[in-house]
């Protein structure tokens, strides 16, 4: 009898150490919200003291003005931020510029806290021109009466109360497009930049392989001096057909380097490349097998990985995963509902940390049943 209870508990010992605790949503909570303005595209960091801060897009809610709708494009749009020191419970409600670009409006700003403390943040922007003019920039990205001024970075040391002037990366080889400036676009992405423990930044850019039809590709571009200065490396995803954009980077606790991708011309599938090689390149890209974009992908206490990212089909929200510390077991992980009351599919681009309490929050952009875009969040435990 004692030798049967002996191994009825290491059975279960066993059991409980191999089953994986889950992630539970636990709230929702308003992070910024004003009728008169468009929020969306946030990103978030956690600061050594435990101060959160969300930085997102901000513009004016055109129909102040009377206008019919919004745009993801405005001359108006300007970077800007937010912060908690409570855990993500309030807000404070009168957000900080980070930066009004002179010449156009600015989309998603995404911060990277590095290992000193200081802050990256990488955005791209888009300026406005008349009609009369706009037909002579063919040779650059054009959205109606906006083109393209590519991408660029500002940089933090004091926690986010000063940034620097924009910084220009260089451009990636091969790029098609010229810039408002007629200068070639510099690199750009919305997506998650890393840091490796050497210090080394590594970002995912996207680049125009042709404009007619539009069609981009994804290369590696890093930093060895704090976001200042930017080198290629090497493609991460290119393809005739698909075109891919939109990536964030995570690295895994044996090096590997994973994006995660947004792609059209493929029905919306998330697909991930991977280096093995400290990413001097990338394996053939792969699909995961299910539909959702953007996405960030945030380390668990236990090495898992939080992969969350909106979802623009019906119902419209927010979803995630938890995959395995490698990131291999992507296409078995069960998905996870976060939201499914979305109005429509201008929402997600989600971000998210871990807070001092020990819980995730997931910070994206949503709209209410007034069709107020504002930045909201959710808050999930994570098992024990």
């Amino acid at each position: 009898m004692r030798i049967a209870a002996v191994l009825l508990a290491a059975l279960a010992g066993f059991a409980s150490a191999g089953a994986e605790p889950g992630v539970t949503k636990t709230g929702d909570v308003i992070v910024y919200r004003d009728p008169q303005f468009y929020a969306a595209f946030p990103s978030i960091v956690r600061r050594a003291d435990g101060e959160l801060i969300v930085a997102f897009r901000r513009a004016p809610d055109r129909r102040v003005f009377g206008e019919s709708g919004n745009n993801h494009v405005d001359p108006n749009s300007y970077l800007v931020l937010v912060r908690s020191k409570d855990d993500g419970k309030t807000w404070t409600q009168q957000p900080e510029l980070i930066l009004a670009h002179p010449f156009g409006g600015s989309q998603d700003p995404c911060m990277l806290q590095l290992n000193d403390g200081s802050i990256v943040c990488s955005s791209y922007g888009w300026a406005r021109v008349d009609d009369a003019v706009r037909e002579n920039f063919s040779e650059t990205l054009r959205h109606g009466n906006f083109v393209f001024m590519g991408g660029y970075l500002v940089r933090s040391e004091d926690g986010g109360k000063t940034w620097t002037d924009p910084i220009l990366p260089p451009s990636v080889p091969g790029n098609a497009a010229g810039t408002v400036f007629g200068t070639p676009s510099p690199a750009y992405n919305r997506g998650a930049m890393i840091q490796d423990e050497k210090g080394r930044i590594y970002w995912a850019v996207a680049s125009p392989a042709e404009l007619e039809p539009r069609r981009t590709e994804v290369h590696l571009m890093t930093s060895d001096d704090g976001g200042l200065t930017w080198q290629y490396r090497c493609p991460i995803a290119k393809d005739e057909k698909v075109t891919f954009n939109e990536t964030s980077l995570y690295q895994t606790p044996n090096g590997a380097i994973v994006a995660f991708m947004r792609t059209a011309n493929f029905d919306d599938h998330t697909v991930i490349a991977r280096s093995t090689d400290g990413g001097n390149s990338f394996e053939q890209w792969t699909s995961t097998g299910w539909q959702g974009h953007p996405h960030y992908a945030l380390r668990l206490p236990d090495n898992r990985v939080f992969l969350i990212y909106g979802y623009r089909h019906a119902p419209h929200g927010i979803r995630a995963r938890v995959l395995n510390p490698e990131c291999t077991d992507f296409a078995e992980a069960e998905e996870i509902i976060l939201r499914d009351d979305g109005q429509n599919g201008d929402l997600g681009y989600p971000w998210a940390t871990l807070t001092g309490d020990g819980r995730i929050l997931a910070v994206y952009y949503f709209h209410d049943q007034n069709r107020i875009s504002h930045i909201a969040g959710t808050f999930l435990e994570i098992g024990k």
